[in-house]
């Protein structure tokens, strides 16, 4: 098998350093052990300072190109992406273990992104205003931040690496992208699609590589670093960012809750539970993991669940008639299992799935496990798990199922689902996350508008839409006597 290789300086490398963990990584399919996508080769410190430097040398050119230039790129990247969909979607499915429509999906999404900023790129600007002395006016104006590293995660891995890339792109700066050692292949057809659509050699690098010496070394040398990932991974970068005073923009983990209130509408308060907790296998950093039940709908919610989870089916991500694929790999399964003992040893019930299943393809399947009479205070509903796991806590009343969604260390997303207006309204202003979703599930977002939650969950400013340009860009202020 070929070894397929990094992209630095505009040139496609197979060369390795000497301090990498491994010379090469083989991608395989979550839904099919036996399909290899392809064997990547592992960069090291030595690489990434490599691309680090190509992006450094061709930062102020592509700053200094117009904004027509920038966002003509970003235009004919979101065509191509949109036009090869159901090719590059099979590629999503087959590395990541999404259901061919979620792959396809997500596809398509990248593409919407893309022209987004595309037209961000020629929006963007400053104010002339007043000042308040005679004779001086005041001009802002957005600069590029300079090299910009960008670590994406292996469950969305062509949509988050867009809404990354793209806004970096879109406002003049250079990157240096290091995807998850899970899914390398759709990062690198990613950089393809910009090579052949007009990228600058040095403009856009990757590197793939183990995070604890790549990703590392991603933090020295660059201007700002935007991270997705685990809790304890961006902790780590964001004390080796600010040491050096790079800016950071963390998106990290969530326990999100959805409150079902007496009054809600069943079958919806069902579908939004089901499709937030565990389609994409629970792999979504805003999936509902805590179902916050009150008193007079808690037993017919639970049967209703229960009744549309044996519904469910649970198999290869390609195959027709799949709702959910498997989860990424061997030890991410094996640590959702590991959490369905600790749910039973601290006195929760599992009233359904849980189990390991064996399909027509070997591959890492379970059936959503869903677990009752839990207590807030249990480990299951303080840690976050990433995979088809969901607990249910009763609650007496709406004042005490608020209460019980706040007491987390997170604060990423948060639902609702209720008839009432004014329950709805207190819980948007009074629930502390980023996102409040009402009668709707708590995954599932628009890529015009910002994304990013509270406490635990984010860090620095917000990604997506307009925002992204606090990020990717600097504000100058200048003054001008006459």
């Amino acid at each position: 098998m070929n070894l397929e290789p990094n992209f630095i300086g505009g040139e496609w490398t197979t060369a390795t350093d000497a301090d990498s963990a491994t010379r090469a990584v083989d991608s395989i399919n979550p839904s099919d052990t036996r399909d290899c996508i392809g064997r990547y080769a592992q960069g090291g410190a030595a690489q990434m300072r490599d691309a680090i430097a190509a992006a450094r040398h061709a930062q102020p050119a592509w700053g200094a190109t117009t904004t027509q230039v920038r966002s003509d790129l970003l235009q004919k990247t979101a065509i191509e992406l949109a036009a090869r969909k159901e090719e590059i979607g099979t590629l999503v499915s087959r590395e990541a273990g999404k259901t061919r429509a979620e792959g396809i999906g997500e596809v398509m999404r990248a593409s919407q992104i893309f022209q987004f900023f595309a037209g961000e790129a020629v929006r963007y600007g400053g104010e002339n205003l007043p000042s308040v002395r005679p004779n001086i006016g005041v001009q802002t104006s957005r600069e590029p931040v300079g090299v910009v590293g960008l670590i994406t995660p292996w469950n969305f891995p062509i949509a988050i690496a867009a809404w990354k890339l793209a806004p970096a792109l879109a406002f003049g700066n250079a990157a240096v992208l290091k995807p998850s050692e899970e899914t390398p292949g759709v990062a690198s057809e990613l950089l393809r699609v910009l090579q052949r659509n007009g990228l600058p050699p040095g403009v856009a690098n990757l590197v793939n590589g183990q995070g604890p010496v790549a990703g590392a070394a991603l933090v020295d040398g660059v201007d700002a670093l935007s991270f997705t990932g685990s809790v304890a991974t961006g902790r780590k970068l964001a004390q080796s960012a600010i040491a050096g005073m790079v800016r950071v923009q963390l998106e990290m983990g969530g326990k999100n809750p959805l409150l079902v209130l007496d009054d809600a509408d069943l079958p919806l308060a069902v579908e939004c539970a089901l499709n937030g907790a565990f389609f994409s296998a629970g792999q979504r950093c805003t999936a509902s993991s805590r179902l916050i039940v009150t008193e007079g709908i808690h037993d017919r919610f639970v049967a209703a669940l229960r009744q549309r989870m044996r519904a469910v089916k649970v198999g290869p991500a390609l195959a027709a008639g799949t709702d959910i694929g498997p989860v990424i790999n061997q030890r991410q399964l094996d640590m959702v299992q590991r959490y369905i003992e600790v749910g039973r040893g601290e006195g929760a019930e599992l009233v359904e799935g849980g189990d390991r299943i064996t399909c027509e393809t070997p591959g890492f399947y379970m059936r959503p496990a869903l677990f009752v009479d839990t207590r807030n205070d249990m480990r299951i509903n303080r840690e976050e798990v990433f995979g088809p796991f969901a607990t249910v806590i009763r609650a007496r009343d709406y004042d005490e199922a608020l209460a019980l969604a706040n007491d987390t260390e997170f604060g990423l997303s948060a639902g609702i689902c209720t008839a009432s207006h004014k329950h709805a309204t207190h819980f948007r202003l009074n629930v502390r996350s980023g996102l409040a979703m009402v009668n709707l599930p708590t995954a599932g977002l628009d890529y015009h508008v910002p994304f990013g939650g509270t406490k635990g969950s984010s860090f620095g400013p917000r990604e997506q839409g307009s925002y992204a340009a606090d990020f990717y860009t600097l504000t100058k202020t200048a003054y001008i006597g006459h």
